[in-house]
């Protein structure tokens, strides 16, 4: 199994010298994956939850696969409405050539009404615009003399059960963010469902949970998967494994921006969780 991080690329405490040491730290550590988050236009939707800077992902994964050598790298989630596919289809494939191969593309079809509003494209037709960037990038990776990339991996993101429809349809794993573990086991029967509606193969799931450790039990039936003890985390990730996971992408940032101003804490919980990890 394959455990990633997410890595806050917004925030007061978002500058060059600190995503470089996030992925130097998460690569020295041993993780498999670093990801970034997306948006475009830090509206005030946006910055209640993500304030700017916002460091643009394409670009800043470019940057650090400069100063990494072994971990994959990706987005969790590039917000397929917000760019052209064909721009999409050529900067992921440059991407992954220049980064020797270690691009994951997450997609989703994003939430900020607003952030849609500014880069006038229309919410309502979120849905279609990231079937259409789906489309576009297998057609276009076909083109080995053009693009060169071959298939890139891709993740769906979104925890709705058009997302995990759209995942089944196209055959690539499925990527819920930061739910409960009741939530998800809620969600196999549904996923079972989906995929004998469609007649695909079983679908591999790629969560991104939370990773917050705590001394004592968290004793809640909402208590959000990757919270609570290290031996709680550890279950989750097991009981995540043992669904289907094949990666599982832990997220430090608990929401308070300032947080990124101080990333020591987060460092010490992703080193604990290395020292145990499966």
């Amino acid at each position: 199994m394959r455990i990633g991080v997410n890595v806050p690329n917004f925030g007061p405490g978002a500058t060059p010298d600190n995503l470089a040491r996030w992925a130097k730290t998460s690569e020295g550590l041993g993780f498999d994956l670093l990801m970034l988050s997306d948006h475009v236009a830090i509206t005030s939707d946006v910055a209640k939850q993500y304030p700017a800077p916002f460091y643009e992902p394409v670009t800043t994964l470019a940057w650090l696969a400069g100063i990494t050598t072994r971990i994959h790298l990706g987005t969790t989630v590039l917000i397929a409405p917000y760019r052209h596919p064909l721009l999409v289809a050529r900067m992921a494939a440059n991407l992954h050539q220049l980064s020797g191969g270690r691009l994951i593309l997450g997609v989703g079809v994003g939430w900020a009404r607003e952030e849609f509003a500014a880069l006038d494209v229309p919410f309502e037709r979120r849905g279609a615009l990231t079937d259409e960037l789906l489309r576009t990038l297998h057609t276009a990776w076909d083109d080995e003399a053009d693009y060169g990339s071959g298939k890139i991996p891709i993740w769906v993101g979104g925890n709705s059960d058009a997302a995990i429809r759209r995942a089944v349809r196209w055959g690539y794993p499925w990527h819920p963010l930061r739910f409960t573990m009741s939530w998800f086991r809620e969600a196999l029967p549904r996923i079972r469902e989906i995929t004998a509606e469609l007649d695909r193969p079983a679908l591999e799931l790629a969560p991104r949970i939370y990773l917050q450790l705590t001394e004592k039990p968290i004793d809640d039936p909402d208590r959000r998967a990757g919270t609570g003890t290290l031996e709680q985390v550890l279950e989750d990730i097991e009981e995540l494994r043992r669904a289907g996971s094949e990666t599982v992408l832990v997220d430090p940032y608990l929401g308070d921006p300032n947080e990124t101003l101080h990333p020591e804490e987060a460092w010490q919980a992703l080193a604990t969780l290395a020292a145990h990890r499966p």
